[in-house]
């Protein structure tokens, strides 16, 4: 997303996890204090759910792990956020007056920030009461650059901004950043005014300032908590951090100074929004004051959680559709309890990597990309959507999922599930078969390939079915277990020989895919540490071009390189299943944004 790693990663793995753990009790501790909520949030009103994998802190800078991002969308204010309601996507101001003034044929952005909006109390501000600047959001696009932190999603600033560049390669020679040294692509002409000046027309750049990496951070904060600013997250937004237990539960609260809003989203004319609009128009928000949030791996555990009345709105799990679902409605003894089923399909992909570094499915000549196009043949994505994920997914044909702009519903991958061509193609590049049944390379050296998946019964099933598919074509198949957060850090250090993983999207155009294999993000995204001339070339010229048709072709070749080189093998496209307590009001799944919390409320009698 399997080289070990180095006896002094681990160390410092230890030593982070210890620390972390020493945030947790005091985090713990500031639970007993008083709650506070803002202004129309309740505290008697709790959200109870669920993650089904762990986060890795809530620096945004330092993470792209979808479960950080949950909460830091709910921390961390962006320039720019998406209509809750709008279908398609829709960006709309965040801590903006409007949206900004676009000039010099879309190279320059100028944003005005709202006055009046605060940092959450804490003692890096020295008792005063700390509003959000221009400035603020300088800092935290710089900070993605900086070669120390490594930032995971640097991809939605480098090369985009004048002169940020040139700042991060002087840290690279210098070995530290210079924050205070000014960068022309970001001027603040006042407190309040933000210029972002391009190198070049970005179609995207927008999408970038609503990310969640980009919701700004106050410089005193980071530099107060330094390596811990990921146990000690500081925002804007509608919660703060109460109580944080690193893997096993977060505990978001209103936060007291946020300035609020009146929800007051538009129908797209379909029932379900209709109802919202019934249900929330002209309420105060935040309403809830608390949000509970468990971290439960377990497909089986979670759903024995919502059943037993412990989480107030949950995805269905796969394994539980057959006794839940009826073709795509609810059941009617789920119904006759009032529960409500919002289902959507995710715009996302799931696929297992191949590291192109590793010395076993790596490399670019005909026999290495022969290996890894045998391997894909031999993976039955059909039996995947049917036995694990209970029909509730369909097969991903392009690295664009339906729902983003670029997907193409025509397209087909020229990829089959075919084992009998599979071994034709690994007998024909010389991996022949031992005593055992099972193939060495060409040069005679046993063949044995490493799959990490996650601790969870559901990942295992899936490694049980890679091993019955490359059993049919004589490859020996080593599978190791680890959980997802530690996975997910080795993954993008190019760590792991083979990996599962899946992409949702982080704004809604084929870029935010295709970056995920060029070649310069490599450890930014990049987890297969693919590296393409040809596909690079191709990512560069797709960039450059406005929306069209000609982007859109772009897409297509680009995915037709993806498909002849094999650095993934993709799996599929899942339906969500949300079940909801009649007592929820509000839910409905953005296609983008990940922390609905702010847009709901609670209403038990």
């Amino acid at each position: 997303m399997n080289v070990p790693a180095a006896s002094l990663r681990r160390l410092h793995q230890s030593c982070r996890a210890l620390a972390w753990g020493a945030w947790g009790i005091l985090l713990a501790a500031l639970a007993g204090m008083p709650a506070q909520a803002g202004a129309a949030a309740d505290p008697n009103k709790v959200l109870h759910v669920a993650f089904e994998a762990p986060d890795d802190g809530f620096d945004p800078a330092r993470t792209v792990n979808l479960y950080s991002g949950w909460v830091n969308e709910a921390i961390f204010e962006r320039l720019l956020t998406y209509d809750y309601l709008a279908r398609p996507a829709k960006l709309t101001p965040m801590t903006t007056e409007a949206m900004p003034e676009v000039a010099d044929g879309g190279k320059t952005f100028t944003f005005h920030i709202k006055k009046g909006i605060y940092f959450t109390p804490d003692p890096a501000f020295k008792g005063q009461r700390r509003e959000l600047t221009a400035q603020d959001y300088v800092y935290t696009i710089k900070r993605l650059m900086d070669p120390v932190i490594r930032a995971p999603s640097a991809n939605m600033v480098s090369g985009k901004i004048v002169g940020l560049d040139a700042l991060a390669e002087r840290a690279k020679q210098t070995g530290k950043f210079d924050y205070d040294a000014p960068v022309a692509g970001l001027e603040t002409p006042d407190r309040y005014t933000l210029r972002i000046r391009l190198n070049h027309p970005d179609y995207n750049f927008l999408y970038a300032t609503a990310y969640h990496s980009l919701g700004a951070v106050a410089r005193e904060v980071i530099e107060a908590y330094g390596q811990q600013s990921g146990a000690h997250p500081v925002g804007t937004g509608p919660y703060m951090l109460r109580e944080y237990v690193p893997r096993s539960k977060i505990v978001l609260v209103a936060n007291p100074d946020y300035r609020g809003y009146v929800w007051d989203f538009k129908s797209s004319g379909n029932a379900w929004d209709e109802q919202l609009v019934r249900d929330m128009q002209g309420k105060q928000m935040p309403q809830v004051g608390r949000v509970e949030i468990s971290i439960i791996e377990e497909e089986q555990s979670r759903w024995l959680a919502f059943q037993g009345g412990q989480l107030d709105y949950d995805k269905l799990p796969q394994s539980a559709a057959p006794v839940v679902m009826d073709g795509a409605k609810l059941k009617p003894e789920f119904t006759r309890q009032g529960v409500s089923l919002y289902r959507v399909t995710e715009p996302e992909i799931t696929y297992t990597l191949f590291n192109l570094r590793d010395p076993v499915v790596g490399g670019y000549t005909p026999e290495k990309i022969a290996l890894r196009r045998a391997m894909a043949m031999s993976y039955n994505t059909k039996e995947e959507i049917a036995l694990i994920r209970k029909n509730q997914a369909v097969k991903a044909e392009m690295l664009v999922p339906a729902g983003v702009v670029g997907h193409d519903p025509d397209y087909r991958s020229s990829i089959p599930y075919d084992p009998d061509l599979a071994n034709r193609l690994l007998d024909y590049y010389g991996y022949k078969r031992g005593a055992d049944g099972y193939r060495n390379f060409p040069d005679g050296k046993a063949l044995r390939v490493d799959m990490r998946r996650e601790q969870d019964s559901v990942a295992r099933q899936y490694g049980e079915l890679w091993k019955r598919g490359l059993d049919k074509i004589g490859i020996r198949l080593h599978l190791t277990f680890s959980n997802f957060a530690d996975n997910y850090k080795a993954s993008i250090q190019c760590e792991l020989s083979s990996y599962g993983g899946a992409w949702f999207a982080d704004y809604p155009e084929a870029e935010n895919f295709l970056q995920l294999l060029y070649g310069p993000n490599a450890r930014q995204g990049n987890q297969s540490c693919y590296q393409s001339a040809t596909y690079d070339a191709l990512y560069r010229q797709f960039v450059a071009t406005p929306p069209g048709p000609e982007r859109n072709r772009l897409v297509i070749e680009m995915n037709r390189q993806f498909e002849a080189d094999t650095p993934w093998t993709l799996s599929s496209t899942r339906y969500r299943n949300w079940l909801l307590r009649p007592w929820v009001k509000g839910f409905k799944k953005h296609p983008i944004l990940l922390a609905d919390w702010p847009y709901l409320d609670v209403e038990k009698h």
